[in-house]
């Protein structure tokens, strides 16, 4: 307990910033997020279609149900937003099903093989569940339209910690190289929705560079000090802040292409 106490003061004490380093495609403070994040709720914007929150691996519903208050917030308070969590589910088919049923409940559609169009914001396996609810599937059954796929430390290239969980399929999909994220790898060049990938660094959980499909980067932003930089991405400012301008069809913090990360940008010699 002292230990823990003396390292949170060692932290605080060295002046941890989280704006170094800065994204040079996502140059946004946590000041100006949070100072953003007040304009956008003092002047709303309607969303131009509902908004569905697709929360976490064992979340039972706190991600989902928070964030979706927060653009409603952000956007408007006639905005339709629609929490969907995965808690006890099995598999990658039952967190689409649930996924699907959802946003049936909320937004009806009547055409058999597509829900109504929806924009997604997926929290860590949210992320995956929104794109496997989207594919084609062998059932015939209805797919989830999506617009936009806001994805925050999603495991598109599989999750460094899915080995500790070894009975649970979920898991075993989330694995690098598994054979549910080559399928969809492989159908993602026939999908019709844009999908923005975000990362803190230090994202230990699930690695910064898997939090984007292979030959795509995450946009990415430094961890804030003395919190858990996957376990808190969701709520992170500068993220919503970019994630909220687009639902209001603002222009976005991030531009394209999103840098390289830190680690992938080789260090010259003195």
């Amino acid at each position: 307990m002292i230990a823990a106490a003396a390292c949170a003061l060692s932290l605080a004490l060295t002046g941890c910033n989280p704006d170094v380093p800065m994204n040079p495609s996502f140059p946004l403070t946590v000041a100006d997020a949070e100072a953003d994040l007040d304009r956008m709720a003092e002047s709303p914007i309607a969303a131009d279609r509902p908004i569905v929150v697709a929360g976490g691996y064992a979340d039972p519903g706190f991600v989902p149900g928070l964030l979706s208050r927060r653009m409603r917030d952000l956007t408007d308070d006639d905005a339709v937003t629609i929490p969907a969590q995965f808690f006890l589910t099995c598999s990658f088919d039952a967190c689409r099903d649930r996924l699907i049923d959802a946003v049936e409940r909320a937004a009806p559609c009547d055409d058999p093989a597509w829900t109504t169009e929806v924009d997604v914001i997926g929290f860590s396996m949210g992320g995956l569940a929104a794109r496997y609810a989207s594919r084609a599937r062998d059932d015939g059954g209805k797919r989830l339209r999506i617009a936009r796929l806001f994805a925050i430390a999603s495991p598109h290239r599989g999750a460094r910690t899915a080995g500790l969980a070894p009975l649970d399929p979920r898991a075993c999909d989330m694995r690098a190289g598994s054979a549910f994220l080559a399928d969809l790898d492989e159908s993602l060049a026939g999908e019709e929705y844009d999908l923005c990938c975000y990362v803190r660094l230090g994202d230990f959980m699930v690695g910064e560079a898997n939090a984007a499909p292979a030959g795509d980067r995450p946009w990415w932003v430094a961890n804030c000090p003395l919190t858990m930089a996957h376990m808190g991405a969701w709520n992170d400012p500068r993220i919503l802040a970019d994630i909220a301008r687009r639902l209001r069809s603002e222009p976005p913090h991030t531009t394209y292409p999103p840098a390289p990360l830190p680690s992938d940008v080789p260090v010259s010699d003195p």
